[in-house]
């Protein structure tokens, strides 16, 4: 008798895919010099979307990924990257950034800046081609400053892995960068949440913001009288809560979810434990993430153009990020070295950028033909950050001793 296969075993064959593929070409092909495996993963997750996997087996792609499939994959990507961006919002720094607000503020005002404009200009350009980058639902402005800040946004939890990698994380070197990502990672939710407001629910978004204020304040005297295992838990609770409320009130719940964590004090929780944790969402979950990403990529504009469009981008972004960091080094006289070396490292785009243009996807500000140029941008830049890093750190041995 012929079995009939049932969605479960397609989730799972779809689970088998996203989880052995990637590890697979990483192991095999030692990849992580070049790409580590989130990069290998995210570019995976493009491989197995309809642009490409669909394209060249269609049958096959429409017998595992059906709607069900799909629905049922997205819900395990929502809590995914729900935790991701909390995670990214407790590990904001602020109190040392204060400190040095002087030549931290210079710093990531230029490394933001500069990316933003360029990126404009570029988003600008792809406007001027014709049609096929704007959403339906995307003003000009929105679109412009959209792409502008996508081009200018610092993938925090990558960048950690990164240095984690490098061995600078922990030293001078590796904390100046930190602060310097931490102050533009505020930045990038405050401008994403201006692009998503909507005059239409102006009145919930500004019950929300109140509502959340006084919760806040109500959280930061709750987790100091809890055990560090029950501030976990309560954690969760307030991440699910504040997502909620915030996609009620037109503000997405990744936004919330960055708010949820950004309120909370990262002393309150064990620092290898947080670590672990952030280590094994992005083991065990991301991956799903990745591939529903994936599923949003197409090339209805056209290949060349897509591809075209990723180039420059590209170029906006890391020529801008480049340019804004050697400018502050001038200005605050850093050693010669210096702000290569933190340039590199600050345009790591990956998975904050990829959140970033998933939600402007979501809001129908772009389309899915700038959101693949997006994620193709964004892996190249995220590519391109061991390898440029890596010689200019031997070539400078005491540079990463270096407090700023």
């Amino acid at each position: 008798m012929g079995h009939t296969v049932t969605i479960t075993e397609l989730f799972l064959i779809a689970m088998l895919i996203i989880f052995a593929a990637p590890y697979l070409v990483w192991r095999v092909f030692r990849t992580d010099y070049w790409a580590p495996l989130v990069v290998v993963q995210i570019v995976a997750g493009i491989l197995l979307g309809p642009g490409v996997l669909g394209a060249v087996f269609p049958d096959y792609y429409a017998f595992v990924f059906r709607p069900e499939v799909i629905q049922a994959l997205n819900g395990v990507a929502w809590w995914a990257v729900m935790m991701f961006v909390w995670v990214a919002g407790v590990e904001l720094d602020l109190q040392e950034a204060w400190r040095r607000k002087a030549e931290t503020g210079v710093t990531a005002g230029l490394a933001l800046a500069t990316p933003l404009l360029l990126g404009a200009g570029a988003a600008l350009i792809l406007l001027a081609t014709g049609d096929g980058w704007a959403g339906a639902e995307g003003e000009t402005w929105q679109v412009v400053l959209g792409i502008g800040m996508a081009c200018a946004v610092t993938a925090l939890p990558i960048l950690i892995l990164f240095m984690d990698k490098l061995e600078i994380l922990r030293r001078p070197l590796g904390q100046r960068v930190l602060r310097y990502a931490s102050l533009d990672d505020i930045a990038i939710w405050g401008v994403l949440a201006l692009i998503l407001l909507d005059w239409e629910r102006v009145g919930r978004q500004g019950a929300f913001l109140i509502g959340f204020t006084v919760a806040a304040m109500a959280m930061r005297r709750l987790m100091p009288r809890l055990v560090e295992r029950d501030r976990w838990f309560v954690s969760f609770i307030w991440l699910a809560l504040v997502g909620l409320v915030a996609d009620w009130a037109g503000l997405h719940y990744m936004v919330g979810a960055f708010l949820a964590g950004a309120v909370l004090d990262a002393r309150w929780f064990d620092q290898k434990r947080m670590d672990e944790f952030r280590d094994t969402v992005l083991m065990t979950v991301m991956p799903v993430f990745f591939l529903s990403t994936g599923l949003r990529t197409t090339w209805d504009v056209g290949g060349v153009a897509v591809f075209g469009a990723a180039a420059l981008l590209l170029l906006a972004s890391v020529g801008g990020k480049l340019a804004g960091v050697h400018l502050a080094g001038r200005l605050l006289k850093w050693a010669p070295g210096e702000a290569a070396v933190i340039g590199w490292l600050l345009q790591t785009k990956a998975l904050i950028m990829i959140i970033f243009a998933n939600i402007l996807l979501d809001k129908g500000i772009i389309t899915s033909g700038t959101f693949t140029a997006l994620l193709l941008m964004a892996v190249g830049s995220t590519m391109l950050t061991i390898p440029m890093v890596t010689p200019r750190l031997r070539r400078s041995a005491d540079l990463a001793g270096k407090d700023g």
